[in-house]
């Protein structure tokens, strides 16, 4: 896995406490975790969200897809 990603220009992002804590006080109706945490990094690291879900454009992040 890790030389596939390596091959594709990926980098791995690890989960820290900080991403934690700010996907837990995230506003909105949207209580998915493992979304609420996806938009914490993209907030915090500049990323784009690969999603067709349109309810990640509510927290001022980039979504492709």
């Amino acid at each position: 896995m890790r030389s596939a990603i390596a091959e594709q220009g990926f980098e791995e992002l690890s989960i820290t406490v900080a991403d934690a804590e700010r996907a837990g006080r995230l506003p909105g109706p949207h209580r998915d975790p493992f979304d609420r945490l996806l938009i914490a990094q993209a907030q915090t690291h500049g990323l784009v969200v690969v999603s067709v879900d349109a309810v990640f454009d509510g927290y001022g992040v980039r979504r492709l897809w």
